[in-house]
């Protein structure tokens, strides 16, 4: 387990055991968890990003520099991370190396929730496909953990997808400024989707986006292949003239998330399933750590 090979992670019946190994990893080096919110005591200012609250916005600073600030404070509450977890039936993928979608997502999901509880904030879990299959609130503590790793280790993957309407209900939930963390391929409505990440974004909460995908799922494999739809399971023959097309909108699909997310203050975090995991959750946390100071 010391590459943290998400194949070889996935295989660990003990999520309890992989999301800690993993969290350690990936922690190494750094002082502090990134999760914080605003509260009474002043920390520090940052640039303004689109969806913050424009009443810590500092006027008098704007009208000094010409540049747009917002206040940024101490959380004296537990700071709230509700993960959304696509299990839809595309997220059973595998490719030709790496592990599944559905397993690498779930490991990426129960090293958050291990970090959040760990330093004693609350996390919770929504499991969808085109319903909500688990809901459980966000809590603190350890026995509540076990009962999110449990329903991580639970899940199926199975169906279409309807993340909105997960989002939806996450987002609704969460009774206070909060962090709502999606980790989905987007194979997806993908404008019901970007409604509902930019509306939360928005009334206030931090976004994030885990788009976890195959290697082979990012460029098409040379020669004559049969594909067949998870979800729908209709089938298409694709051979090497296809591959152009395929890369063009691959591409296209990858760069319109990245720049909606963008555009909306939402750390976007594109994953390839053979990645090692202590690697791009450490990545996703100093990004995370970068943004907060500015």
């Amino acid at each position: 387990m010391a590459t943290l090979d998400p194949v070889i992670l996935s295989a660990v019946h003990d999520l309890e055991l992989v999301a800690r190994v993993t969290v350690e990893g990936a922690l190494s080096g750094l002082h502090r968890s990134p999760f914080h919110g605003y509260s009474a005591e002043f920390i520090q200012y940052r640039h303004y990003r689109p969806g913050d609250d424009l009443k810590y916005v500092d006027w008098k600073l704007f009208a000094r520099t010409d540049r747009v600030y917002t206040k940024q404070f101490r959380e004296t509450t537990n700071v709230r991370v509700q993960l959304v977890l696509d299990a839809s039936a595309s997220m059973s993928h595998r490719g030709r190396a790496g592990a599944s979608k559905l397993d690498y997502a779930r490991l990426i999901a129960a090293g958050l929730a291990h970090l959040v509880v760990n330093q004693g904030d609350a996390a919770g879990l929504t499991v969808h496909d085109d319903e909500i299959r688990s809901y459980i609130g966000a809590r603190a503590g350890r026995a509540h953990l076990r009962v999110l790793l449990t329903a991580l280790s639970q899940a199926v993957a199975h169906g279409r997808t309807a993340s909105a309407l997960a989002l939806r209900r996450s987002v609704d939930i969460l009774k206070t400024r909060g962090v709502v963390i999606l980790i989905s391929d987007l194979y997806d409505d993908e404008e019901g989707v970007d409604a509902e990440l930019r509306r939360a974004s928005r009334i206030g909460h931090d976004v994030a986006v885990f788009h976890v995908l195959t290697p082979d799922e990012l460029h098409l494999p040379a020669g004559l292949i049969q594909y067949e739809d998870a979800e729908t399971g209709q089938t298409v023959i694709a051979g090497p003239a296809a591959a152009g097309e395929y890369d063009s909108r691959m591409t296209a699909f990858l760069q319109r998330w990245r720049d909606r997310c963008t555009s909306y203050g939402i750390d976007y975090c594109r994953v390839r399933t053979d990645a090692p995991l202590d690697t791009l959750l450490r990545t996703y946390l100093i990004q995370r750590a970068r943004q907060s100071r500015r």
